[in-house]
């Protein structure tokens, strides 16, 4: 049985980018909706296998499963890669940020631009690529970077859930506040 994990923060602590309304809604209602899914739909079939594994092993196989699982993963991930304590990219990130797009600029505004193309819902990330060092990935639905064996740094929830009770149709808004209040830099540096 999976279990839920905990925020990092207080349901408020993202005011006023995420309000505590739409972090409560989303925490409680679409994320607790893909776990007790996942609980459902794998009764029996995954214990004591680690929720990473279900997502590779169902991924293309089984859907219903995959999709619940996946978005367990990448709620959670999306949750850690947020923080109420905003600091700037340490020296480490910015250095390969530079590297890889030009400057934080270039980085923030490709960010921005991949999530806004996102056609209807789904995810955009920052991975770590074994052959350009960080690249921006975008994904639809419930596709997540590690069902393809990359390794994500953090990632912003572009589902209309994420952000419509605080910003309706502006998603370009809240994902440039997203990288200029909340991205917590030490998970990215972490996840290295």
């Amino acid at each position: 049985m999976f279990t839920l994990k905990p925020l990092p923060y207080k349901p408020n602590a993202l005011e006023p980018t995420i309000s505590g309304r739409t972090l409560d809604f989303h925490y409680n209602k679409h994320h607790v909706g893909y776990l007790n899914k996942l609980n459902e739909l794998s009764a029996g079939k995954y214990n004591n296998v680690a929720l990473e594994d279900v997502i590779r092993q169902t991924c293309g196989k089984d859907i219903p499963i995959f999709n619940n699982a996946a978005q367990v993963y990448n709620h959670s991930f999306y949750w850690d890669s947020m923080t109420d304590k905003y600091k700037q990219p340490p020296e480490k990130i910015m250095q390969l940020i530079k590297e890889c797009f030009g400057s934080y600029e270039k980085f923030a505004e490709e960010f921005v631009a991949n999530g806004v193309g996102q056609f209807g819902s789904g995810w955009v990330w920052l991975i770590k690529s074994e052959t350009k060092g960080l690249e921006i990935l975008k994904t639809a639905n419930a596709d997540t970077p590690i069902a393809h064996g990359l390794a994500p740094l953090i990632t912003c929830d572009v589902w209309e859930h994420a952000y419509y009770l605080d910003y309706q149709n502006r998603r370009p808004d809240y994902l440039k506040l997203f990288l200029e209040k909340l991205v917590n830099w030490e998970f990215a540096e972490q996840n290295l």
